[in-house]
């Protein structure tokens, strides 16, 4: 009965490798919102660094977090990193701008999970008002698959994109002075 017990149990671990194997590796998240700015107002949000915490999803969950900075404010070369106890620890270096257009970076995470990933923002006008997109892009590891076999990645990471957007509308759409 033991021995039934046992290659049960090992089919079973080999079927979850063999299904985890199998998922893709390459994923992306992405989301779009229209924010009542022009596109240089919405831009500067995002290629400021320094302003990330204002808007940030991630630095509302854990206002205790440790920040630092390198490299100049905004634009190329620019990189902030951070380590929280609650959202983990990694940086985000700006790679590649083009004013007002497009922003990419490059997100590294250390902590909870070893990951690089490629982040882009795109800014169109659209009459008043500027369609932004926001997506990442990586590849998936084995536990990063296993892992989305049970919560739904795209959800959990646009959840907290959509968040993010509704941060910076509430900054960049408000009156100034008020």
């Amino acid at each position: 009965m033991l021995t039934y017990i046992l290659i049960g149990l090992l089919a079973l671990i080999v079927l979850f490798l063999v299904v985890v194997s199998s998922r893709p590796a390459d994923f992306r998240v992405t989301r779009s919102a229209s924010i009542a700015a022009p596109p240089s107002v919405v831009f500067e949000y995002v290629n400021d660094l320094h302003k990330w915490n204002e808007w940030s999803p991630w630095a509302k969950m854990d206002p205790n977090a440790k920040h630092t900075y390198e490299g100049p404010p905004a634009g190329p070369g620019a990189s902030f990193a951070w380590d929280s106890a609650k959202v983990g620890a990694g940086r985000m270096t700006i790679t590649e701008t083009q004013p007002v257009d497009r922003i990419l970076e490059k997100l590294e995470f250390s902590k909870p999970f070893v990951a690089t990933n490629v982040v882009e923002f795109t800014f169109q006008p659209d009459g008043d008002r500027t369609a932004v997109t926001w997506s990442m892009s990586g590849k998936n590891g084995f536990m990063a698959k296993a892992f989305g076999l049970f919560f739904n990645c795209d959800k959990m990471c646009g959840d907290q994109f959509e968040q993010g957007f509704a941060n910076l509308k509430s900054i960049v759409e408000s009156p100034v002075g008020v």
